[in-house]
């Protein structure tokens, strides 16, 4: 199984846990004397499997992000985080830009006007070459994904 596949997997336990649990939830309690619409045992049955189906999956994907070469002398793990803290930056400062960017209407002279403290160009440029990072290591790490057998 290639790595992109596992992690391709593991994304699918995670929808179908929570729609198990939504199912849960709506079915966990009904009114005495009532069935429930669905056999709750066999709900958290699959959502047991589930969950250890992830496990497997969560522990091989590591195991072979942190031992396969990403580039030399750094590994996948590596490389996630090379991209990670990236987004976190550029979503860090969109939001920044964004308080900074809106806009009041003003209907008279007299209500409050709002200036920017922060330089939103400056920002926005930040952002973008953020967003490339982002975009640049991202693609290399989906085609190594694909490349690369899960151990």
């Amino acid at each position: 199984m290639k790595l992109a596949e596992a992690l391709a997997e593991r994304s699918d336990c995670q929808i179908r846990i929570s729609e198990l649990q939504k199912r849960l939830v709506r079915v966990a309690r009904v009114q005495e004397g009532e069935a429930a619409a669905e056999d709750t045992d066999k709900l958290l049955a699959e959502v047991e499997q589930l969950f250890q189906r992830q496990l497997m999956l969560i522990s091989a994907i590591n195991r072979t992000n942190a031992k396969t070469e990403y580039a030399k002398g750094k590994t996948i793990s590596d490389a996630i985080a090379e991209r990670d803290v990236p987004g976190k930056k550029r979503d860090f400062l969109r939001s920044v830009t964004d308080a900074a960017s809106v806009r009041q209407d003003r209907y008279t002279k007299s209500e409050v006007k709002f200036v920017a403290t922060v330089s939103i160009a400056g920002l926005q440029k930040q952002i973008d070459q953020l967003s490339k990072q982002y975009r640049e290591v991202d693609t290399q790490l989906q085609e190594l994904n694909w490349k690369t057998e899960l151990i």
